[in-house]
């Protein structure tokens, strides 16, 4: 099976022998969409980008990465239409708001909040905008069709069958959606043979990240301050990335310019 257009940034990502190919892709989309939104291409002048932008707005955390970014006019223009949309909303927001008759006992009462289920009209506004974001909504369309390349190429290409059976596994959260997504897409017969080989390569590199942890820690006793390090010095950032994907070591990402 030759690659294609569509399978090459996979390919890349399990020649990267990263500890999660899925976090590798992962951190090439967000990327990719901060370069889209802020780079030199300027999409952020195009009126159909804006639209997106001032409607769905971004999450803190992609707020946090722009700002790092680099382009400080390109941010402050977005937030601009972003928030003139956002102030037209909330005046609408606050003309239909009414709030309920308070309880004869509601000054004995503790606060208690459930952010996952507002109970006001404004509160469930509020939580709308915090579960929208232009870059995570591209970022997890993009990632849940790199899912579907996952197994087209699991089926079919032999070179990408032997760099999955010699990777490093997956951190948690990416091998649950394998997982669920095999679920849907394998037959029984492929399941069969799929899920030995995923678990093999899941409980051997936890074992191995496991052990190196235990190294690090090791080394801090003074009975070892002279031995060698061996494959542990990174081991706490590799951990965290085992354990909830990510990179967490990594500097920002900046525009070039």
């Amino acid at each position: 099976m030759k690659e294609k257009i569509y399978t090459i940034p996979l390919m890349d990502a399990f020649h990267a022998n990263d500890e999660c190919p899925f976090c590798f892709i992962e951190r090439n989309l967000e990327q990719h969409a901060l370069d889209f939104v802020l780079g030199q291409g300027a999409s952020y002048m195009e009126d159909d980008i804006r639209a997106e932008t001032d409607k769905m707005g971004f999450c803190r955390d992609h707020y946090k990465k722009m700002f790092h970014y680099g382009n400080r006019l390109g941010t402050g223009l977005i937030l601009t239409t972003h928030f003139k949309k956002k102030n037209e909303e909330l005046q609408q927001q606050i003309k239909m708001f009414s709030p309920k008759k308070a309880s004869m006992l509601g000054h004995f009462k503790k606060a208690k909040l459930n952010p996952d289920n507002p109970q006001t009209s404004l509160g469930t506004w509020v939580k709308e905008q915090n579960n929208s974001c232009y870059i995570c909504d591209y970022s997890k369309n993009t990632y849940a069709r790199y899912l579907d390349t996952f197994f087209e190429l699991y089926r079919k290409n032999k070179e990408f069958q032997e760099l999955f059976k010699n990777s490093n596994g997956f951190c948690l959260p990416h091998f649950g959606d394998l997982v669920e997504t095999a679920e849907e897409l394998l037959s029984d017969k492929e399941k069969a043979e799929f899920y030995p080989q995923l678990f093999s390569l899941m409980t051997e590199n936890l074992q191995r990240v496991t052990d190196d942890l235990a190294w690090f820690c090791d080394k801090f006793d003074y009975k070892n301050k002279d031995a060698d390090w061996k494959n542990s010095k990174d081991a706490i950032q590799r951990g965290i990335q085992k354990s909830a994907g990510g990179y967490p070591a990594a500097p920002f990402y900046q525009s070039e310019r």
